[in-house]
């Protein structure tokens, strides 16, 4: 039995959304239990959702700039850009690697934290069975 061409169209797109979403590695948030952790939440409201991380990483720092306007400010609350340029500023960010194993039958979580802000979240695959020490 043939399939019209609609049909034939509804299987192609879904198969194509499925596969992008299979091959999507970043995730914009993740759940932890009854909680959702998002970019932009802190280190600290990150460990309350979900609890200690399995690893955690000191990746080294990130160095921003910032370029900020010269301007002049007079007492009547004018302000002209007299001196053309800009004054650069500079800030040194620590990078903190998470990873939390969910088990074997969950998706394990890298999460990246610039200055402790939660930047990017990564599924890395399936988990593992932690050993239980004696």
């Amino acid at each position: 039995m043939r399939k019209n061409p609609a049909q034939r169209y509804r299987l192609t797109t879904s198969a194509i959304a499925l596969l992008l979403l299979l091959h999507s590695q970043s995730a914009l948030a993740f759940r932890c239990g009854q909680k959702i952790v998002i970019k932009d939440m802190h280190e600290q409201q990150v460990r309350n959702a979900c609890g200690e991380p399995t690893t955690v990483r000191q990746l080294g720092v990130v160095v921003r700039g910032v370029q900020l306007p010269v301007r002049r400010v007079y007492g009547n609350g004018v302000s002209i850009e007299r001196f053309p340029g800009h004054v650069q500023l500079v800030e040194e960010v620590a990078v903190t690697e998470y990873v939390y194993n969910f088990g074997p039958r969950k998706f394990m979580r890298r999460l990246i934290f610039e200055g402790g802000v939660l930047v990017k979240i990564e599924s890395i695959g399936y988990g593992y069975r932690e050993k239980k020490t004696k």
